[in-house]
């Protein structure tokens, strides 16, 4: 039998490696001990990994990287931060915080009960703490990475010392994250691990780095003339891809760039596309353009003169997908995902422009749509089918709450379900109008209550229709409702939540402080879920 042994390339130091390959001889060889002149991995001390996250990335780095710190020699965990209190932080010596944002400058659900702790003036003084963030986010924001700026900024105000700088990594993070954590670990005294940082094991089947090339099955207008938008119902075929999905769930799309803005650009740089660009292995200008990179800094300027091919692609990231909220259940609709998608089309300064993905699912598929499944574990139905559920989904925010309704429907749970929805006309604009009356016909759909904010003078939203019901949304849940929304973050789920906090208040007499703290109770025990973006 050949004794396994750790490659060169194993994230470990030599005397690690000779450590473990010591262990795995004994081990195999009868024996549970390594050979007596092999050295153990040296006890480096507590290493506190605390992640903030709202869609499961900056968990899985933590806990990723605790894994290897361990294997590193320190005492390494990783904890969510909302589980861990502000205080225990002076007993810390060091911590490391890998956090993403969401929205447009927020905190993840789970970071914002410690960021409010330690963000006023009774935080207790950390000058005894080493820490380092790493922060996600995505740069079309203009509040990019904000969660993890407002974290290292606070703890270099308590005391704390930085003892590695801040990485601020956009939506391809591995290689930004892997050179954070080497830099971490060279900081604490240990050897760096390799770059870039890898999802997990290397895929077998379809994902993110390997989507499923799916069929496209249906793609219908559900907006009707007259509508100011235009919304439409994907259907992709999964059948032999091996993925599967949960109602919550969200599907990948990897799209590519419109050939006529791809021209565009091209003609504005002087070019014809079949240029070679040196930096990419001598591929041709507009294959990378087309299928590579992300035109986002042309939106607003193109060149200005003849450029050449190289320049004109540096400092493009890549071509990244998009995620979007699964709009079916499994269980209605075996070997299919649907979506729900509105299309973005506009004018920039004389010019038409259109939204990348969301046009590629609406005109250029050609029939294949690259896909994978992102799994979103903290969007979820209750476990218990008789729970009473409340969805607040105005325009595409419909998306996983007709999958919840296909679910609920499917299995026979008994559970209420009561849905909020609005948007701007009820003649143009009730999306998936037909199917929600079915729900309701046929019992599945407890309650409906709809917020058309254009159909008369005053504008009405969700949150009106909420306040409006105050007394009945309290009543459910204390009954044990689950609390959904899904939508835009910046504004709509901020009302909403101003809402849920006024209910609370008002009608359920706690008051401001402790409406905030039955809603923090509600999100600990995953009763609050929010798909926002």
């Amino acid at each position: 039998m050949t004794t396994p042994q750790l490659p060169e390339s194993a994230p470990f130091s030599a005397q690690q490696r000779k450590w473990v390959n010591g262990f795995l001889a004994g081990l195999f060889s009868g024996h549970e001990s390594p050979p007596a002149d092999s050295v153990p991995p040296p006890s480096r001390g507590p290493l506190l990994f605390l992640w903030g996250s709202q869609t499961g990335g900056a968990e899985k780095l933590a806990k990723r990287f605790a894994r290897e710190s361990g294997a590193a020699g320190f005492d390494a965990k990783a904890v969510g931060l909302e589980a861990f209190d502000p205080a225990d932080l002076t007993a810390s010596r060091r911590v490391a915080i890998v956090t993403s944002t969401y929205g447009d400058g927020e905190m993840p659900d789970n970071a914002q009960p410690f960021w409010n702790k330690i963000r006023n003036g009774a935080a207790p003084r950390l000058d005894g703490l080493e820490f380092s963030v790493l922060a996600l986010g995505d740069s079309n924001y203009v509040q990019f990475c904000e969660a993890g700026k407002l974290f290292d900024r606070r703890l270099e105000e308590l005391g704390a010392r930085r003892i590695h700088p801040r990485t601020d990594c956009d939506v391809d993070y591995k290689t930004p994250a892997g050179d954070w954590f080497g830099g971490l670990m060279k900081a604490l005294g240990a050897d760096a691990p390799p770059s870039p940082v890898a999802d997990g094991p290397v895929e077998k089947g379809h994902g993110k780095d390997r989507p499923f090339s799916a069929p496209l099955l249906a793609n219908r207008l559900l907006t009707l003339p007259g509508s100011a938008k235009e919304v439409r119902h994907i259907e992709i075929g999964l059948a032999g891809s091996g993925l599967a999905y949960e109602a919550g769930d969200a599907l990948g799309v990897m799209p590519t760039n419109c050939p006529d803005f791809v021209t565009e650009i091209l003609s504005a740089a002087g070019l014809r596309g079949s240029e070679p660009v040196q930096s990419a292995g001598g591929l041709p200008v507009r294959l990378l353009l087309q299928t590579r990179l992300d035109l986002q800094p042309f939106v607003k300027e193109l060149p200005a003169a003849k450029t050449a091919p190289d320049d004109l692609v540096k400092g493009l990231r890549s071509l990244q997908p998009r995620l979007y909220s699964i709009s079916s259940s499994p269980k209605a609709h075996p070997d299919e995902v649907h979506l729900t998608v509105g299309i973005v089309r506009y004018e920039l300064d004389g010019r038409a422009r259109k939204g990348t993905c969301s046009t590629f699912l609406a005109d250029r598929t050609n029939g294949i749509v690259p896909v994978f499944v992102h799994s979103s574990p903290g969007f979820r139905l209750p476990s218990d089918p008789a729970a009473p559920v409340i969805m607040v989904g105005p325009g595409t925010g419909i998306a996983p709450f007709r999958a919840f309704l296909e679910e609920r429907r499917a299995i026979g749970a008994p559970g209420r379900n009561w849905l909020f929805f609005g948007d701007q006309h009820a003649a143009t604009d009730f999306l998936y109008r037909e199917e929600i009356e079915a729900f309701r016909a046929d019992g599945t759909l407890t309650r409906l209550d709809l917020a058309f904010s254009r159909d008369q003078s005053q504008k009405i939203y969700v949150q009106h229709r909420m306040l409006e019901n105050a007394k009945e949304i309290w009543t459910w849940l204390q009954e044990g409702a689950v609390f959904y929304v899904c939508g835009e973050a910046k504004r709509m789920a901020k009302d909403v939540d101003a809402a849920l906090h006024t209910i609370a208040a008002e009608t359920g007499a706690l008051g401001p402080d402790g409406a905030t703290e039955f809603l923090q109770s509600l999100k600990s025990r995953n009763r609050y879920l929010r798909d926002v973006y």
